[in-house]
């Protein structure tokens, strides 16, 4: 019987000595604000190409169908503008003004109607020298859109002082094409 005793002696003790070797080890927190991730994405630059559409509105359902398609190049953006009357293709610029306003110019395109800023009429003395000057007017090139998020808006007419229509095929004051 001693040695009964003896191998289940070595037998507890094999047995304690694995079972504290495979104790659960204890879980330890970590603090998020040692650990660093890195993301490669910059949130700064946007993603402008894309098809950008204007929206009907609730009265005209086709009153002023709009779509510009924007497209990467390697030098660049290329646009193409569609709209009842016209296709049309060509560079689109981005910039940003003074006051961090993102604007795209649509390069090529000639405004329907341009009749000038009234206050250079006042200069002449009468009605028909103020019709020759607004004839001698260079009709404006390119179209400028402003740029937010995914929306492009452009002004596309003016007022008694500033009279003129960029795209005549739309009768909105603000045409709004949001990205698809």
């Amino acid at each position: 019987m001693n040695s009964i005793s003896k191998i289940t002696a070595v037998f507890v003790l094999a047995f304690l000595v694995l079972a504290c070797n495979n104790k659960p080890k204890p879980a330890v927190e970590k603090d998020p604000s040692t650990s660093k991730v890195s993301l490669q994405t910059n949130t700064n630059e946007e993603v402008i190409e894309g098809l950008y559409e204007t929206q009907p509105e609730s009265d005209n359902n086709d009153e002023c169908k709009i779509s510009i398609t924007i497209t990467k190049t390697k030098t660049g953006y290329s646009y193409a503008l569609k709209t009842k009357l016209r296709q049309l293709k060509g560079i689109a610029n981005l910039t940003t003004n003074e006051s961090g306003e993102k604007i795209i110019v649509l390069e090529g395109i000639e405004w329907d109607e341009y009749e000038g800023d009234i206050s250079r009429e006042e200069d002449n003395d009468s009605i028909a020298d103020s019709e020759t000057t607004s004839q001698q007017l260079d009709i404006p090139v390119g179209i400028s859109a402003s740029y937010t998020k995914d929306t492009l808006t452009i002004q596309n007419y003016g007022n008694a002082m500033n009279s003129y229509t960029k795209l005549s095929e739309c009768g909105r004051k603000y045409i709004q094409l949001i990205k698809k």
